[in-house]
């Protein structure tokens, strides 16, 4: 009897020798699609579910060949050599990459298969086992590919390979019971702590999330709990307490501070998104410390 055939989902980017997604050593694989629009994220290439043009202006050298290369009239090289991208008649067939030599062009996100993953995730066994890393599946929303995340997972942990995944924590109440015999580790998200301000702040509603970390919890994974931090918009003290009284109450293995960090903002314009919202600052060394501060005076818990 011939075997089923090997899961497959839509995959961005995989990260190998990674040092801040879980414990250890970890290869990080990022996954297509996420169901919040937080104002600040880091990876604005991740939130749709297809594969979509990416385009770095920085790179092109105005060599045109793109513009032969693509049927659809994608590219055009207006007076003085800029490059114009016609985003919405591209057909991803992707012809305009390998035309590019200088790497300006890029497809995001490309099928992949689960056998085809582990191949790349066992190169790295001997650094996992020396150092407790192993698979961490961020994104995107990994349960957003719900059938492809608890695929790889299982055939990780089969290998005996350490699990993490990193979640905004919207997924479906049952997207989480799946994974509790397979994940490790769940690298839990706590953007917003009221429900006004976690609307404004990722088109979402909170009430949901903070029921799944709780039905986590309840059934006894093992979650770190990782903050993003933004100044302008999470920073306020009333949040530093509810961080802190989250602490107190769950069962967690930590709380993570995660400060904001401006690396994501050239991406938009990559994709042909427009910002829609003012910069926010990266904060000083002395504003983290004052974060931690004011955490520990609140008396959280597990601090890392």
């Amino acid at each position: 009897m011939s075997r089923p055939p090997s899961p497959t989902g839509i995959v961005f980017d995989v990260q190998r020798s990674s040092l801040h997604d879980g414990p250890g050593v970890r290869t990080t694989i990022f996954l297509k699609g996420c169901p919040l629009r937080c104002l600040w994220c880091h990876n604005p290439e991740s939130q749709m579910f297809r594969p979509q043009l990416g385009f770095d202006a920085e790179k092109c050298l105005g060599c045109r060949a793109c513009e032969g290369a693509c049927p659809r009239g994608v590219h055009r090289f207006e007076t003085g050599g800029g490059h114009a991208v016609g985003w919405a008649r591209c057909d991803l067939t992707g012809a305009c990459v390998p035309a590019c030599p200088s790497g300006a062009l890029r497809i995001h996100g490309e099928e992949r298969s689960v056998s085809d993953l582990m191949r790349v995730v066992l190169r790295d066994r001997d650094y996992y086992e020396s150092s407790g890393g192993g698979l961490t599946l961020s994104g995107g929303e990994p349960t957003a590919q719900i059938d492809f995340a608890e695929a790889l997972l299982r055939a990780a942990g089969a290998e005996g390979i350490h699990t993490c995944v990193e979640t905004c924590g919207a997924g479906p109440r049952s997207s989480y019971e799946r994974l509790l015999d397979c994940c490790d580790l769940f690298l839990f998200d706590c953007k917003a702590s009221d429900e006004e301000r976690h609307r404004e702040f990722t088109g979402a509603p909170l009430a949901g999330i903070l029921g799944n970390l709780r039905f986590l919890a309840d059934r006894g994974a093992k979650i770190l709990l990782r903050c993003p931090i933004v100044p302008g918009f999470n920073d306020d003290q009333a949040h530093l307490r509810a961080v802190a009284a989250l602490s107190r109450a769950l069962p967690l293995e930590g709380v993570e501070l995660l400060p904001y960090h401006d690396s994501g903002w050239a991406k938009y314009g990559r994709i042909g998104r427009a910002q829609d919202f003012a910069r926010p600052a990266v904060p000083a060394p002395g504003q983290i410390a004052a974060w931690r501060d004011s955490l520990v005076a609140e008396g959280c818990r597990g601090l890392v």
